[in-house]
C-alpha cells in the first residue's frame, strides 16, 4: 500500500497528469459527439418503396442536375440568324452591269450592222456580251435570254432594268432563308408580271431576276453558341442542402432520388471517414486552446487541473443525456439544459480566467450535439444559447459573504438565456404562438435556475473530493464560530490577536494586486495554529510572565519554535481543511532563518552552522501564501518596535520584504517587482495602530 502511495505520489508530481486530463477530455469528447457526426446509413433499394423521410445530413452540389438544368437553358435558346443588308445592292449592281454589257456590246456593233447580216450580227453580239460576263453568271444565262436582250430596244432595256431593280429590292428587303428562296423568286416572278415589255424580254427578266434573288439571312453559329454558353452559365448550381427532405415516407425512390442519396453518402455501401476526421481535427483544436488556457493551473496542486477537466466532462455527460431525448417531438430541448453549471463552479472553484475557453468548448460540443437529428450539422442558434448562458457568469457580481451569491448567479443566467432566445425567434422572424413562446421563455428561466440550485448542491461535494476551496467555503472556515479558532482563542489568545493582525495586513496587500485576498484571511487565522500545542513558548501569549526560553538553549527553543508549523498542518489535516489552508500554514515560513535563537547560538557556539536554523519549508507556491509569509513577518517585528511611527515602519516593512527577497524566498511563487512594490505599499498603509510588545530582534552583525 505504501508503495503504492508513493508510485501515486510520483506520478502526481508529473506533467504527465495534465496530458492524462487531455487525453480524457479528448476521448471524451469523441465518445460523446461521435453518434451526432455518424453518416446514418439507408438499406434502400431502387424503385423501392420508402418507409421513412430521408434528410441530407450535408450540402453539397447536385452535380448531374446542374448540368441537366444549364442544358435545358441552352436548349431553349433559339438560333441566331443575321441578315445581310448589303447582299441588296450587290445583287442590283450585277443586274445592272448585265444590262451594262448588253447596251456596251449593242453600240459597239452599230456601225459593223450593216454589213454583216442579222444572224451573224446576233451570233457575234453573244459572244461578246458572254466574253465580258464573268464565268459564275455566264453559265447562268443561255443564248436565247442574252439574244432577247440584244434585240430588245434601248427604251424597252431600260423599263426592263428599272422594273428587275425595283423588284429585287423589293423582294430582298425580307428576310430570305435557304429554304425561303424558292418562295421570293415566286414573288420576284409575281411583281414582274406587271411590266410592259416584249415576251422575250420579260422571259429574259425573269430568268436574270432569279438569278439575282439569292438568301439574306443566315444562322450566327458564333452568336448562337456564344448565347447559349452565357444562358447556361446563368443557371445557378443546384445544391441538396442540409437538413432538405430527400425522400418522403410512402414516396418511391426514382433513380434521381437514388443517386442523391447515393450523392450525401446515405446508401449502405456507401462509406466516408471525412466527418470522423473533421470531428477529431475540430476536437484537437479544442484541446490546444484549453491546453493554453490551462497552462497556469500547472503551477497549482494538481488538484485543480484535475478538478478543471472533471468539471468540463461533467458538464458535456448532462449535454448529452439531454440530447438523448431529442426524439421528443419538441424543439428546443437543449434551453432546459443546466449548462452553467460547469462554469459556475468554474467561477466559484477557478476564477474568471477560464471561463470563456470553457464557455467555447460547451457551445461548439452542444451546437453538435443538438443538431436536431441531422447528423454532422451544426445548430448554430444552439451554440449561441449555449455561449451567451455560459458565460453570463462572467458578469456576476462578487458578493464573497453570502452564499446567496450562487441565487443571483441562477436569476442572471436566466435572464440572460431568457433575452438570448428572444432575440433568437426575433431574428427567425417565425411565426410562434404564444404557448411556444411561454414555453420557449420558462425553459430558458428554468436551466438559469437549475444550474445555480445543482452547483450549490455538488459545490461542496467538488471541494471535498478535490481538496479545494470556494469563497463559500472559506466565509464557513472564517467563522468565529469555528472550533478549530475557538481553541486558539481559549488556548491561545495572543495569537489569535496576532493572527487577525495578519489577515487584516495579507488581505489587503492580496486585494491589491489582485490575488484572493479572503483566501489569504482565513490562511492567516490558522497559519499559527500549531501554537496551541505549546502556546507559552511563544511571546504573544506571555502575558508579560517569564520567558521559558530563558531557560532552555537556543536549539531546543530552535526545535519547539520550528514545531509549531508541524503542528499545525497536523492539526488542519486532522479537522479536513482545505489544502490551500493547510499550504499557507506549512509555507508561511518559508526556509528563512530564525536569527534570533541562531544568533543566541552563536554567541556560545560561533562554529553553528546557518542551515541548522532554517525553517524546513517548502517556501511559498502562491502568491496568497507568500503574502501571509511576509505580513506574518511585518506583524511581528513592528510590535517589537517602540514608539513606532511610519517612518520606522516604512523603514522595517522594506527591510523585510528585501530580506526576504534576497533569500529567495520568492522564488517558487508568481510575485514580481512591481507586485512587491504594491504590497509594500499596502502593509503600510495598514500598519496604522498600537501594537503590543515584543522582544527586540539584534541587528545581524
Amino acid at each position: 500500500m505504501n508503495n503504492l502511495q508513493a508510485l501515486l505520489q510520483r506520478f502526481k508530481n508529473q506533467s504527465l497528469v495534465i496530458l492524462f486530463c487531455i487525453i480524457t477530455l479528448g476521448l471524451t469528447s469523441f465518445l460523446l459527439l461521435i453518434s451526432h457526426v455518424r453518416p446514418i446509413k439507408y438499406d434502400v433499394e431502387l424503385l423501392s418503396i420508402s418507409d421513412q423521410t430521408i434528410y441530407s445530413p450535408i450540402t453539397i452540389e447536385d452535380k448531374v442536375a446542374t448540368y441537366k438544368k444549364r442544358q435545358e437553358a441552352a436548349a431553349r435558346v433559339e438560333d441566331v440568324y443575321k441578315y445581310e443588308e448589303n447582299y441588296t445592292q450587290n445583287r442590283i449592281d450585277i443586274v445592272n452591269s448585265i444590262f451594262d454589257i448588253v447596251e456596251e456590246v449593242t453600240n459597239e456593233n452599230v456601225k459593223s450592222s450593216q454589213s454583216i447580216n442579222g444572224q451573224a450580227l446576233i451570233k457575234k453580239e453573244i459572244n461578246q456580251v458572254k466574253e465580258k460576263l464573268p464565268d459564275d453568271i455566264r453559265k447562268n444565262f443561255e443564248d436565247d435570254l442574252i439574244s432577247s436582250l440584244l434585240k430588245s430596244s434601248t427604251e424597252q432595256l431600260n423599263i426592263a432594268k428599272a422594273s428587275l431593280n425595283t423588284a429585287i429590292n423589293n423582294v430582298m428587303s425580307d428576310e430570305i432563308t435557304t429554304n425561303q428562296i424558292e418562295e421570293a423568286r415566286a414573288n420576284l416572278r409575281t411583281e414582274l408580271s406587271y411590266v410592259s415589255v416584249n415576251p422575250g424580254l420579260k422571259d429574259a427578266m425573269i430568268n436574270i431576276g432569279e438569278f439575282a434573288i439569292v438568301p439574306n439571312y443566315f444562322f450566327d453559329a458564333d452568336v448562337t453558341k456564344e448565347r447559349k454558353r452565357l444562358e447556361s452559365e446563368a443557371v445557378d448550381s443546384v445544391y441538396i442542402l442540409q437538413g432538405q427532405v430527400l425522400v418522403k415516407v410512402g414516396e418511391t425512390i426514382t433513380k434521381e432520388k437514388y443517386d442523391q442519396l447515393k450523392l450525401v453518402g446515405l446508401i449502405k455501401n456507401n462509406q466516408s471517414v471525412q466527418p470522423y476526421v473533421g470531428l477529431i481535427l475540430l476536437i484537437g483544436v479544442l484541446l490546444y486552446f484549453v491546453l493554453k488556457q490551462t497552462e497556469s493551473l500547472k503551477e497549482n496542486d494538481n488538484n485543480y487541473i484535475v478538478a478543471y477537466f472533471g468539471i468540463v466532462i461533467f458538464t458535456l455527460l448532462i449535454l448529452k443525456i439531454v440530447s438523448l431525448f431529442q426524439k421528443i417531438e419538441f424543439s428546443g430541448l437543449v434551453y432546459v439544459a443546466p449548462v452553467a453549471i460547469g462554469t459556475l463552479l468554474i467561477k466559484f472553484l477557478l476564477g474568471n480566467r477560464y471561463l470563456m475557453v470553457t464557455a467555447i468548448i460547451f457551445s461548439i460540443c452542444g451546437s453538435i450535439m443538438f443538431n436536431e437529428e441531422v447528423n454532422g450539422a451544426i445548430n448554430y442558434s444552439t451554440g449561441i444559447y449555449i455561449l451567451f448562458s455560459s458565460i453570463a457568469v462572467l458578469f456576476l457580481n462578487e458578493e464573497r459573504n453570502k452564499r446567496s451569491m450562487i441565487i443571483h448567479a441562477g436569476v442572471l443566467i436566466s435572464l440572460v438565456n431568457i433575452a438570448t432566445l428572444s432575440a433568437l425567434m426575433l431574428i427567425r422572424n417565425g411565426q410562434y404562438s404564444s404557448v411556444e413562446i411561454g414555453i420557449y421563455l420558462l425553459m430558458g428561466l428554468i436551466s438559469g435556475i437549475l444550474s445555480s440550485v445543482i452547483t450549490m448542491g455538488i459545490l461542496p461535494f467538488v471541494e471535498d473530493s478535490f481538496g479545494m476551496v470556494s469563497s463559500f467555503k472559506l466565509v464557513e472556515l472564517g467563522s468565529p464560530n469555528h472550533p478549530l479558532l475557538r481553541k486558539i482563542l481559549l488556548e491561545a489568545p495572543g495569537t489569535y490577536h496576532h493572527s487577525i493582525m495578519v489577515a487584516n495586513l495579507a488581505e489587503a496587500a492580496c486585494e491589491a494586486i489582485g490575488a484572493n485576498g479572503l483566501l489569504a484571511r482565513v490562511g492567516s487565522y490558522y497559519h499559527d495554529i500549531g501554537k496551541t500545542n505549546n502556546s507559552g513558548f511563544f511571546i504573544e501569549n506571555q502575558m508579560g510572565g517569564h520567558n521559558p526560553h530563558d531557560r532552555i538553549k537556543p536549539l531546543q527553543s530552535k526545535d519547539i519554535i520550528f514545531r509549531h508549523v508541524s503542528d499545525g498542518v497536523k492539526i488542519l489535516k486532522k479537522y479536513n481543511l482545505p489544502k490551500d489552508i493547510i499550504d499557507i500554514a506549512a509555507e508561511h515560513h518559508g526556509t528563512t532563518l530564525l536569527k534570533y535563537f541562531y544568533y543566541k547560538e552563536k554567541e556560545v557556539n560561533p562554529e553553528v552552522k546557518e542551515i541548522d536554523f532554517r525553517y524546513p519549508g517548502p517556501k511559498a507556491h502562491t502568491k496568497e501564501s507568500a503574502i501571509v509569509g511576509i505580513a506574518d513577518s511585518v506583524e511581528a517585528a513592528v510590535r517589537s518596535l517602540k514608539d513606532p511611527d511610519m517612518e520606522k515602519i516604512e523603514e522595517l516593512v522594506s527591510a523585510i520584504m528585501n530580506d526576504r527577497l534576497n533569500d529567495g524566498q520568492f522564488a517558487m511563487c508568481e510575485l514580481n517587482l512591481k507586485e512587491l512594490h504594491i504590497i509594500e505599499k499596502s502593509l503600510c498603509e495598514t500598519l496604522q495602530g498600537t501594537f503590543h510588545s515584543r522582544i527586540q530582534y539584534p541587528d545581524e552583525r
